[in-house]
């Protein structure tokens, strides 16, 4: 997995992290000056832009015969790649961005009739990590569990909302279909059956899986330089699927060359391994480190969509990838058991479900 930049691990404030339920985003079409609020210092490992030197970001044609392979070896080298003829409209994918910049057009005053509440998970308000920063990041976001009506009543009344929620809901439904099909594949590449992974299934009646659809708005900046989209990060999912408007800002940290952006693909959507798939794959598929930067002429638009097991499935490495060659790196973990790790120390989480390798007898 990749290191931490030492400049973020030291900016890290997750130890007495500020509540987030009364901080809200600002009008950020109404800021001519970066607030110092906003300024991040950057240090000289913060951006490496890909060069002609620089290996892309693997591309993985779903229908060729090789999609197999190219997919476990995108997974285990990078942690990150492009997928193509996924089978999701490119209309429909039109048709969402549309709506989300609908949405983050809307006056301020009519976001925060939607703004998310102190014990919510949905809503409009900034990035759930925010609280770990001691600086704000240059984003506004979305956030949609299952129907958007709740919220999207609250910001468009008398059934102008009726358009975004249908879309929203159409887009939900092929993810979670595409989502499953490359989760199969991974499964697959791994030798992994369903019955490998049946301890994923969920106990006392929960559902079966749990999915976050993650709207982000990256305004128009007047510093760049000096601030952050979204911080370093990995994503505690089994897997992120991400679909980016035309604007480049997502960058992730290759072992070999720094921060390396993922150009925008038309048409191609974006898959992102999780922490969890990192756990159940005994540390073969590689978590990769991300974050989001900002420009000073465009307004960038990504929507991603997060999917995990149940909250209660404990997930640990498949047992047909532990022998006495390769013991078993992590102990078992639920997905809420591991949220509460990465809340205590954010970037330490894996860390600390780690088995210690001077302890022989818990790895037996």
């Amino acid at each position: 997995m990749a290191s931490i930049p030492e400049s973020f691990e030291n900016n890290n404030n997750n130890k007495n992290p500020i509540s987030l339920d009364h901080i809200i985003p600002p009008d950020f079409k109404n800021i001519l000056k970066l607030p110092t609020s906003h300024i991040w210092t950057p240090s000289p490992d913060d951006h490496h832009p890909l060069t002609n030197n620089s290996e892309p970001v693997p591309i993985v044609d779903l229908a060729s015969p090789d999609a197999l392979a190219l997919t476990a070896k995108a997974s285990e080298k990078w942690g990150i790649f492009h997928v193509t003829n996924h089978g999701i409209p490119v209309n429909l994918l039109s048709e969402v961005e549309v709506q989300t910049r609908k949405l983050f057009e809307l006056p301020v005053s009519q976001k925060l009739l939607a703004v998310r509440s102190p014990e919510g998970l949905t809503g409009y308000g900034l990035a759930r990590m925010s609280p770990y920063f001691p600086k704000q990041m240059w984003h506004e976001g979305f956030t949609i569990m299952g129907s958007a009506d709740h919220h999207a009543r609250q910001l468009w009344p008398h059934g102008h909302h009726i358009t975004f929620c249908t879309v929203m809901d159409e887009y939900q439904k092929q993810l979670k279909a595409l989502t499953e099909r490359i989760i199969g594949l991974l499964f697959k590449s791994l030798g992994l059956t369903q019955d490998d992974v049946k301890w994923l299934k969920p106990k006392n009646g929960s559902i079966t899986s749990q999915a976050v659809l993650q709207l982000n708005s990256y305004p128009v900046c007047p510093d760049p330089g000096h601030a952050m989209g979204l911080a370093p990060h990995t994503d505690t999912t089994l897997l992120t699927l991400l679909y980016q408007s035309n604007t480049s800002g997502l960058e992730v940290l290759d072992d070999s060359n720094g921060w390396v952006t993922v150009q925008p693909l038309p048409g191609a959507l974006v898959v992102n391994i999780g922490d969890l798939m990192h756990i159940i794959s005994n540390g073969r598929f590689k978590s990769v480190l991300h974050k989001a930067v900002v420009n000073q002429t465009h307004h960038r638009i990504s929507l991603a969509y997060f999917y995990g097991p149940p909250m209660d499935a404990k997930v640990s490495p498949a047992m047909k990838l532990v022998d006495p060659d390769h013991p078993p790196l992590y102990r078992p973990v639920t997905w809420k058991g591991y949220l509460d790790a990465k809340k205590k120390d954010f970037y330490k989480a894996l860390g600390s479900i780690k088995y210690d390798v001077n302890d022989k007898n818990e790895c037996n």
